[in-house]
């Protein structure tokens, strides 16, 4: 069976950083890793109330240097095949939704899975930006020839990913 880490960036979500990440550790993950990304809120301090996690790694970088350097940071430090990524922002996240994004990986129907774990305010059948969403499975073997790519794209990860699984003719699914 193949280990998934979950991988949730933050810059300044001292609003729901805490139930994010309780809500992403009381699930099958094997490993959640949180990005601090330089915030200057009180995130710092609420994730260092959450180390008793055990399945939490947490990662602070000392100054915000943008969200594709935090995610490929979290995929460097990662020791899953599957890789969740999950918006800090996010609410009423439940397994049901990350089961959505990492079903089609482990059988082989997509290479990516983009996905939205709350319901949205606008709909996305006739909205063309879905694809910028933050949450998404994949697997790490596919983007780690393109870190350094992500850690320089600081806030266009999404569309470089989108693009980079595009150009590979990758499957992908929503």
């Amino acid at each position: 069976m193949s280990k998934i880490s979950a991988i949730i960036c933050a810059y300044n979500e001292e609003k729901t950083i805490k139930e994010v990440v309780t809500a992403v550790c009381d699930y099958f993950f094997d490993e959640v890793i949180v990005v601090n990304d330089g915030s200057t809120d009180g995130t710092a301090k609420i994730l260092g109330e959450l180390l008793n996690f055990s399945s939490l790694k947490y990662i602070a970088l000392p100054e915000n240097k943008g969200k594709g350097y935090a995610m490929a940071t979290g995929v460097e430090n990662s020791t899953g095949e599957i890789i969740v990524f999950i918006d800090a922002d996010l609410s009423n996240l439940k397994e049901e939704h990350f089961e959505q994004l990492i079903s089609p990986i482990f059988n082989n129907e997509a290479d990516m899975v983009l996905g939205q774990a709350t319901e949205p305010l606008i709909n996305y059948k006739i909205n063309p930006f879905k694809s910028f969403t933050g949450e998404r499975a994949l697997l790490k073997k596919d983007v780690l020839s393109i870190l350094q790519d992500m850690k320089a794209s600081k806030f266009g990860v999404e569309t470089l990913i989108n693009l980079y699984y595009m150009a590979h003719e990758k499957k992908l699914n929503m």
